[in-house]
């Protein structure tokens, strides 16, 4: 009986060790800020509407993703699934792969992202950057078997975000981005919102802030905004979860082909499909606001957030708005920030531009 409790406390030791270690690295960071973004003051007489953006390009991986990763962590360090000779393993190319391998560095662990093969040397690099490696399959649809393939081979665990991301953070409270945003409102004008814009990528933003909302009883409703070719507003609409576009989104960091099981449409009050050439264009203009460089689902939603604005101005009703500034920008400098590349793509901004500077005009919305 001595060996084998002997080795359990080894391995406990260790797990208290790594959570400590992802605590004190969030105490360390702090909270990521709620900037107010400037709208014109003298829409319609009476009537005083704000925008907030959590900006969480902050983070020390850039991206909102930093979030979920730490919560993926945690989730299989309390789990028992993650000890200290445990290859980690996730099926992502993108943000999510970044903040993930600086965890698995932060524990000494080593990193997998599995990943298609025509991803971006910038992306790679940044994962690599972080103590990650690169794992290649040839079409995107085999990211997820290749990734359950590698964790049975390793004796490994697969972080799987996409299943784990609604039930890996707590959407009670616990400093997560809900709880954080309210506090920050406390002392506005409108402390509390009248929406919450965000997108769906894994689907567990959206679940966190519609169950908090919930919980907190809350009047704020929760208004996720969808790119072309994603499956999670059709499916909504519809309420078929079996709903497969077939088709990639280009918006990087949201939309899925598929539903993902994290998606939560019951916490869901409102969508908005958003043409991608919208997304683009919106994040080309708040970059130009800012003063800095946002990434493409940001532009997603404030496309989003333009619209129930503007719904707010005609109807005649003050109140706030807050949606995510969820990455940086510079990212994308060769991508959604190029006007080639754009064009290639065949993402004509003219309409989706025009719309913009009409609502910064007025506070109309096409």
């Amino acid at each position: 009986m001595t060996a084998p409790v002997a080795a359990r406390n080894v391995d406990r030791d260790w797990v208290d060790n790594a959570v400590r270690l992802i605590e004190a690295d969030a105490r360390r960071s702090a909270d990521t800020h709620l900037l107010r973004y400037p709208l014109p003051a003298a829409w319609s007489a009476g009537v005083d509407v704000q925008l907030y953006l959590k900006d969480e390009s902050t983070h020390i991986t850039g991206s909102l993703k930093h979030r979920l990763a730490r919560s993926l962590f945690l989730y299989g360090l309390c789990n028992g699934w993650i000890g200290p000779q445990t290859t980690v393993i996730e099926a992502s190319s993108g943000s999510t792969a970044v903040s993930e391998a600086y965890f698995a560095a932060l524990l000494g662990l080593e990193f997998i992202a599995v990943m298609p093969s025509s991803t971006s040397a910038t992306k790679i690099e940044l994962i690599e950057n972080q103590g990650g490696r690169c794992h290649f399959v040839e079409q995107s649809s085999q990211v997820y078997a290749e990734a359950e393939r590698l964790a049975r081979e390793t004796g490994g665990h697969y972080l799987d975000q996409f299943t784990n991301a609604e039930r890996a953070t707590d959407w009670r409270g616990n400093n997560n981005i809900a709880e954080s945003i309210f506090s920050q409102l406390r002392d506005e004008t409108h402390p509390i919102p009248e929406w919450i814009v965000v997108g769906a990528g894994t689907g567990g933003t959206s679940a966190t802030i519609g169950r908090f909302l919930r919980y907190r009883r809350h009047a704020t409703r929760l208004c996720v905004v969808d790119p072309e070719n994603s499956a999670f507003y059709p499916s909504w609409a519809t309420g078929d979860r079996e709903v497969f576009t077939g088709a990639s989104s280009r918006i990087e960091g949201i939309g899925r082909p598929r539903v993902e099981p994290s998606f939560l449409p019951g916490v869901v009050d409102a969508m908005v499909c958003v043409p991608d050439a919208g997304s683009v264009a919106a994040a080309r203009h708040v970059s130009k606001v800012l003063g800095r460089r946002v990434g493409p689902s940001t532009g997603t939603n404030i496309w989003g957030a333009f619209g129930l604005l503007a719904e707010m101005v005609a109807q005649g009703r003050s109140g706030s708005v807050v949606t995510l500034l969820a990455d940086s920008g510079d990212r994308y400098a060769d991508t959604y920030f190029d006007d080639a590349w754009v064009s290639s793509r065949g993402l004509d901004s003219t309409d989706a531009v025009a719309a913009l500077t009409e609502f910064e005009r007025s506070g109309r919305w096409a």
